[in-house]
């Protein structure tokens, strides 16, 4: 018996990389699985039906049962009919894992709004787009007596989670996620929604083409070695957050090899106060005092 037997399940971006990892996974653990990507390059510029058809295929031929979607995550009526198509064709949906992505790297003084909006709509709104649709759903569920858990896993970012100079728009959307996923927890957690993000350190299309990381990650040359940085690491987390186990919600995790690591959120630190209004010249010897504290 699979962790997910009898579950629905839409993976987006699960033409190749990871996704493509978490699919196969979840075939394997019982899901029935929509295999979402449009098929794009890094950038998200073109089209392609093949990955996520290819997917499907394996699915099929492993025995499992999947069908592919191309729709755009981050077009409004796309993201909902990705959601008909998961409800459509297996009669119901239990888990959305928002996995879709694209890159383009830019340090601030160089990047344009193009190249900022872009990244932006792929990860921020096509995170919102699709979850906004499998929320409503599951509410209408929920009203009519269906009280079964379901699940939302997003993914995130070490480069937004720790700040990495030239992804400004990647970085910001990143931690953006980390934060949409915990407002969802609490919001959803009323439909019996558990939503949780993940921050993946694997090797994929999007981090062999960072500069300086492509060597680092490459796979050993000896087979016997474990791979640190192969996708497949990635999804055993992502088929337990999707699980009706998962015993998490609102939370974020750190996973590379066989590393898993809860990340906190912000945390007030140093503090200075005083029962006045602060003057320019006060704030400024109690901020200097607290800078001193803080970089030593």
């Amino acid at each position: 018996m699979g962790a997910l037997d009898g579950r629905v399940a839409i993976i987006t971006g699960a033409g190749r990389g990871i996704g493509r990892e978490h699919a196969l996974l979840f075939a394997a653990e019982g899901a029935k699985v929509v295999v979402n990507d449009l098929g794009g390059a890094n950038d998200g510029t073109g089209e392609d039906a093949t990955p996520a058809q290819q997917v499907v295929n394996e699915i099929v031929a492993m025995g499992g049962q999947a069908v592919a979607n191309y729709d755009n995550v981050a077009d409004w009526e796309g993201a909902q009919r990705m959601v008909n198509a998961a409800v459509e064709t297996f009669g119901d949906l239990d888990i959305l894992v928002n996995n879709a992505g694209i890159l383009r790297d830019r340090v601030l003084v160089n990047m344009s709004e193009a190249e900022w909006d872009a990244v932006i709509a792929v990860h921020l709104k096509g995170h919102f787009a699709p979850s906004r649709w499998a929320a409503a759903y599951w509410r209408e569920q929920h009203k009519a007596g269906s009280t079964r858990p379901r699940n939302i896993v997003h993914t995130s970012s070490t480069s937004g989670l720790f700040a990495n100079p030239g992804q400004s728009n990647y970085g910001a959307a990143k931690t953006g996620i980390a934060t949409f996923s915990q407002i969802l927890a609490k919001e959803l957690v009323r439909y019996n929604v558990k939503s949780n993000s993940i921050a993946p350190a694997a090797r994929t299309r999007l981090t062999e083409a960072t500069p300086g990381l492509g060597d680092r990650i490459a796979a050993p040359t000896n087979a016997a070695q474990f791979d640190d940085w192969d996708p497949a690491n990635i999804s055993p987390l992502v088929a337990y957050l999707a699980s009706a186990d998962c015993h998490f919600t609102g939370e974020t995790f750190f996973v590379k090899g066989g590393e898993v690591t809860r990340v906190r959120s912000w945390e007030r630190a140093e503090t200075v106060e005083q029962n006045d209004r602060w003057s320019v010249s006060e704030l400024t010897a109690a901020m200097k005092d607290m800078a001193a504290k803080v970089n030593k």
